[in-house]
């Protein structure tokens, strides 16, 4: 029996236990999953504790937090700057939230390779998800409204082009990965400097110059970004999948299994008609 967690600032509405107890049991194990709910201000207190686990998951905005902890950083989490998955017996953490993206993306038919992307947050999920796009191909943009993060971010990983106000061009894809639209903030977009001098939260102005529209949000479903969006008569994706997809490429580190798109992708079309 594996005993795992999710930590996060709040998890209460986390998809994680049962993902996990889905793809784990497919393989013919058991495990009982936690979400821990922490406040920033209590992280560094309680982190320890964690390493009681067999292996946990990490979520906003703990993924660089939990980094003073390990031993070491192992792939896309040396990479990233960012960790969302740890073994605990070798404090070793690890990184599939781009994976998991990619799949995302992948999954719904939106073509990486060559689009022009623009991604709002530069924190631990938007820096997973920059990198992977460009290395995928894109050509990518990145609006952060605080600045020593975006610059942080391009020192780090590079591969994009920084901005302090968003440009008023076409895009294939925007991305959200700031988090705003969830928990106490349903029904917002996260605020954005654009080039012609206003600050104002995402909204038609912007989403009208893109051609689809992906959240990393999956609580709700259809969050204020998406909405607009699909209003706009744009294509949209949640980020229920990229959930799905990241949960399973962490666990097969966990496992020792080496990862099969194929088989992440039937796991997920049976994980989503069991809960549909």
């Amino acid at each position: 029996m594996l005993k795992l967690a999710v930590v996060g600032k709040d998890v209460s509405q986390s998809d994680s236990p049962a993902i996990h107890a889905f793809i784990l049991g497919a393989w013919g194990k058991k495990c009982v999953y936690d979400k821990i709910s922490v406040p920033p201000a209590d992280f560094s207190r309680v982190a320890e504790a964690l390493f009681s686990y067999d292996a946990f998951n990490v979520t906003i905005p703990f993924k660089g937090e939990i980094i003073p902890f390990l031993k070491e950083l192992r792939g896309d989490a040396r990479a990233f700057g960012a960790v969302n998955t740890v073994l605990t017996r070798e404090r070793a953490g690890y990184n599939t939230d781009g994976d998991g993206f990619l799949a995302m993306l992948g999954g719904a038919d939106v073509p990486v390779a060559g689009r022009t992307v623009l991604v709002l947050g530069a924190g631990g999920a938007g820096r997973s998800c920059i990198r992977k796009l460009a290395t995928a191909g894109a050509s990518v943009y990145v609006y952060e409204k605080d600045c020593e993060r975006l610059y942080a971010a391009y020192r780090e990983i590079g591969g994009f082009t920084p901005c302090e106000e968003v440009p008023l061009q076409p895009y294939d894809i925007a991305v959200n990965c700031t988090g705003v639209g969830m928990h106490d903030t349903v029904g917002r977009t996260p605020a954005v400097a654009l080039a012609d001098g206003t600050v104002e939260p995402a909204g038609e102005k912007l989403l009208s110059l893109v051609s689809v529209a992906a959240d990393l949000i999956y609580v709700p479903a259809e969050s204020e970004f998406l909405r607009i969006a699909r209003r706009l008569g744009k294509r949209t994706v949640n980020g229920a999948s990229m959930l799905f997809y990241q949960a399973y490429f962490g666990d097969c580190i966990l496992c020792g299994r080496k990862p099969s798109l194929d088989e992440a992708r039937s796991l997920w079309n049976k994980y989503r008609e069991e809960h549909a």
